[in-house]
């Protein structure tokens, strides 16, 4: 997933979003944050869930940790897009919550359309 998650900040910023998240789709995290402790890392993603507009979230792969996030990003308020490949099996609790905007892809290019038009209002996101 790399390469999408690459792909997607290259995108968001092509349509000027600031991300304030880029590290996810770096090579190193895992080495990054293994020398940081595991409050660290929360407070670090917190931080910038706090800090933005708008949660973006790749959901193709299901993850406790974007789980959460997602949630946190909801309880605040937070505008929450979620996309994720048109043929992976996404959780009901994210497809069926009327605050968290969710939309399938099929490719890179469906995947900018969708930015394009639920995106326009947020120049900031995760």
């Amino acid at each position: 997933m790399l390469p999408v998650y690459i792909h997607i900040i290259e995108i968001l910023k092509k349509q000027g979003h600031t991300v304030v998240s880029e590290h996810v789709a770096s090579i190193d995290l895992e080495e990054r944050e293994s020398k940081i402790t595991d409050e660290e890392i929360f407070n670090n993603d917190i931080g910038y869930i706090d800090d933005c507009e708008c949660l973006v979230a790749d959901v193709t792969i299901p993850s406790v940790g974007v789980g959460y996030e997602i949630c946190y990003a909801v309880s605040k308020g937070k505008n929450v897009l979620c996309v994720y490949r048109d043929d992976a099996n996404v959780s009901a609790m994210v497809r069926g919550n009327k605050r968290i905007l969710s939309a399938p892809y099929k490719n890179m290019e469906e995947l900018e359309k969708s930015f394009t038009i639920h995106l326009r209002q947020h120049s900031i996101v995760k």
